[in-house]
């Protein structure tokens, strides 16, 4: 894994749901790469940790990262202003591999749908279902037809797109594509996995944990995923935060 601490200049930080943000830096024209489904560690001021952001998007000399006001942290970050210098340690952990010829299916719940939106931008013809509580919350639907995917919205009470889970779309449209990746809330998360085991489709998912180093240093995001018959501890931010659905004991 190779990361650098870079001091980012902040484009713009504007309100784009209820409580979520959109956080555009203007990014390095060379010497820095991106793959889909990794993360950027922010500094907030006044803040002994970052916050880990997973990365949204990464193009047109933009770095996207997309977050939910939580805490006060995520609260000072919401409050920066363009034209900020931002220190990000970036780029973090494993990302998902996309190969070419295969169709994918892009999963995401809440605030894991961003991920989504740079995923999408390197697969063929993608799927991808995002889920809601309700509408306030509905974010990233134009940009993600507009990455060519083919996109189904749901929520939890109907309030837009269709009432119901994720994996209610997947079930009926599992047999349209060769892999799944997800990411979201565990409960999501493990109902996805085991929809894939029982079709046999392949399935990758990204945890979310908390974490405070971001390098594997100190040890907090340890989750337990079964590798070579046996159930060992490994770290979302430095192993993950994909995993192979099929390994992760949930």
């Amino acid at each position: 894994m190779k990361y650098d601490v870079r001091r980012l200049r902040l484009i713009s930080n504007s309100q784009i749901a209820d409580g979520i943000f959109d956080m555009r830096l203007e990014m390095p024209r060379e010497g820095f790469s991106v793959a889909c489904g990794q993360f950027a560690h922010v500094y907030v001021p006044g803040k002994t940790l970052r916050r880990p952001i997973s990365v949204c998007d990464c193009s047109n000399g933009e770095l996207r990262l997309v977050y939910q006001v939580k805490g006060e942290g995520t609260s000072l970050m919401s409050q920066m202003k363009p034209g900020e210098l931002t220190d990000v340690l970036v780029p973090l952990g494993n990302g998902f591999e996309i190969q070419k010829g295969k169709r994918y299916c892009l999963i995401g719940g809440g605030i894991g749908v961003p991920p989504m939106l740079y995923t999408a931008k390197k697969c063929e013809n993608p799927l991808v279902i995002t889920g809601f509580r309700n509408e306030s919350l509905v974010i990233l639907q134009d940009d993600l037809a507009s990455a060519g995917a083919e996109t189904v919205l749901v929520t939890d009470d109907g309030t837009a797109g269709e009432k119901g889970f994720v994996t209610d779309v997947l079930r009926r449209k599992i047999s349209e594509v060769d892999e799944v990746c997800a990411c979201g809330p565990t409960p999501m998360l493990r109902a996805v996995a085991e929809l894939c085991k029982s079709e046999g489709k392949p399935c990758r998912v990204s945890l979310e944990e908390r974490m405070a180093c971001g390098i594997g240093a100190c040890l907090v995001c340890a989750v337990k995923v079964r590798k070579n018959g046996e159930e060992i501890m490994q770290h979302v931010c430095k192993n993950g935060p994909v995993f192979n659905a099929e390994e992760v004991v949930f």
